[in-house]
């Protein structure tokens, strides 16, 4: 999967010098913004931790205070969430979803659902480093049911490895058999063959699951399932699919309508800038009748929509 991201590593870099180029951005009257989104925008997460202790040492001020200090709202947000560890941003955006008032479900269910089983280990490790707590614990102190039960399974991060040719038909007809063929369903079922499987075996249990029951896994999901649960299972199921088309769909129903889910929005361009973007944007024109880069010009605007274009890379017209 290398280099499928939008921004790379800068080439003839430079921490001190671009640390000076942040500091003049932001020193006396006014805040040259284009300044500081071009050049962020085109360092990798790693040189920008460069650029933050450059700074420090330079300037015994830290980058990210002073940027929160000068830029303001939306632009703000995703300025700093460029500027934090992408393993930090996971753990952070966790802890918010789940420490405040109510819980943030959306971010529960896109994190563990996309992330590989060696993030998801890091993710519990750094959590407990940052907060002296158990995130497992957390999150199953603030959720319920077999919602909660999915994601206990999925932060095991222990989905069994390649393809069980053995299975493939017993797993589809036992989904069926959980869902579609009797009164009620057996969520449980559900929830320990799509959380346990690895993502290959598991698309080989849809096709043949296609064959038996005449219809795709995710229509047997929306009408057997609701609510956090069904949020997440499809999620779990479009992982296994493609990673990249669940982003790109992500992505899609952040800015269709009135309104935009900005923090999504925000936090998905970000963490996949450097991961795979380029998949995302092939998908997201195979998926809807444009661009991901021209939904992003149409829906935000101002220093905000400059930065997400670059994060985006280029249009796919």
């Amino acid at each position: 999967m290398a280099g499928r991201g939008t921004v790379k590593a800068s080439g003839n870099f430079k921490a001190n010098e671009d640390a000076e180029t942040l500091y003049k951005a932001m020193k006396g009257l006014g805040t040259d913004e284009d300044a500081i989104l071009q050049l962020l925008t085109s360092r990798s997460n790693d040189q920008r931790q460069q650029i933050k202790a450059a700074y420090k040492t330079l300037h015994g001020k830290d980058l990210i205070s002073d940027l929160k200090g000068e830029l303001g709202g939306k632009f703000e947000s995703l300025i700093v969430a460029l500027m934090t560890p992408p393993l930090n941003y996971d753990v952070t955006s966790l802890r918010n979803a789940i420490k405040g008032a109510g819980t943030d479900e959306k971010v529960l269910v896109e994190i563990l659902a996309s992330r590989t089983a060696q993030q998801v280990k890091d993710i519990v490790a750094a959590y407990r480093q940052e907060y002296d707590d158990n995130l497992e614990e957390d999150i199953a102190g603030d959720t319920s049911g077999h919602f909660k039960r999915l994601l206990v399974i999925l932060l095991q991060a222990s989905r069994q490895q390649g393809i069980q040719q053995g299975t493939i038909d017993s797993d589809a007809e036992a989904l069926f058999k959980a869902g579609e063929d009797k009164f009620g369903t057996d969520e449980q079922q559900f929830i320990t063959i799509l959380g346990n499987r690895s993502a290959e075996h598991l698309r080989k249990v849809f096709d043949a699951y296609m064959k038996l029951a005449g219809f795709e896994m995710e229509e047997s999901i929306q009408r057997e399932t609701s609510g956090a649960l069904r949020d997440l299972l499809l999620a779990v199921v479009k992982c296994a699919r493609s990673v990249p088309a669940y982003f790109a769909e992500t992505l899609y129903y952040a800015m269709k309508g009135g309104g935009t889910d900005d923090q999504t929005l925000i936090r998905v361009m970000v963490s996949r800038s450097e991961v795979d973007m380029l998949d995302i944007r092939t998908q997201f024109r195979r998926m809807f009748a444009g661009s991901l880069h021209s939904m992003v010009m149409g829906d935000t605007s101002g220093d905000y929509r400059k930065a997400l274009l670059l994060l985006c890379g280029g249009d796919d017209a």
